[in-house]
């Protein structure tokens, strides 16, 4: 059932981008290291090229992604097809993230509208395109996109988000140095 791609097709470009979630996964290298599955939401996911995506990444409760591809870069994306025929694409690569200061970081960033809580841009070589049927995957509907993360970066304020960003996303969940700052000053979580 699974069927290996070449490219990211133009097809596939536009189930991308009408797709209102995806999910990242990442892992540490280490055995006993928590592999780290996140769902992301709201727009801000680009297909860059046909083996390069970028997705703009907001301040969250962890930083695990940003800590594993700076260990080893293995990421996948996954996109699942909620609505319409039963389908699954998965992108396998190599990530990065780019932060705000660093030379990507202005090609980049006009890419993606103005969300509150900006922390970083996660680019990805993709190396791998893979379909699969997705057939036992649930049919829903989209309600609408969730206001509480923008609401609460805003609330928040952005000094006070450098503030929590030091605090809760400087290192992954198993010890992991998650960089804030652009490499040029990097900082590396202290813990």
């Amino acid at each position: 059932m699974a069927k290996v791609l070449e490219q990211i097709t133009d097809e596939l470009r536009a189930f991308i981008g009408a797709q209102p979630l995806f999910f990242v996964g990442t892992a540490p290298l280490e055995a006993d290291g928590h592999v780290n599955l996140s769902p992301k939401g709201l727009d801000c996911l680009r297909v860059l090229g046909p083996h390069r995506v970028a997705y703009l990444d907001l301040t969250g409760s962890g930083n695990e992604t940003s800590a594993h591809l700076a260990q080893n870069g293995r990421i996948t994306v996954m996109f699942c097809a909620f609505q319409g025929p039963p389908f699954i694409l998965r992108l396998y690569g190599r990530g990065a993230t780019v932060l705000p200061g660093e030379p990507d970081w202005d090609e980049l960033r006009p890419l993606f509208p103005d969300h509150p809580g900006v922390r970083q841009i996660v680019t990805i070589d993709v190396h791998r395109v893979q379909t699969s049927c997705g057939f036992a995957v649930p049919r829903m509907e989209l309600v609408g996109d969730r206001d509480t993360l923008p609401r609460w970066a805003l609330n928040k304020g952005e000094a006070r988000l450098v503030e929590y960003r030091q605090e809760k996303n400087a290192r992954s969940i198993d010890g992991l140095p998650a960089p804030l700052t652009a490499r040029g000053s990097l900082v590396l979580g202290q813990g």
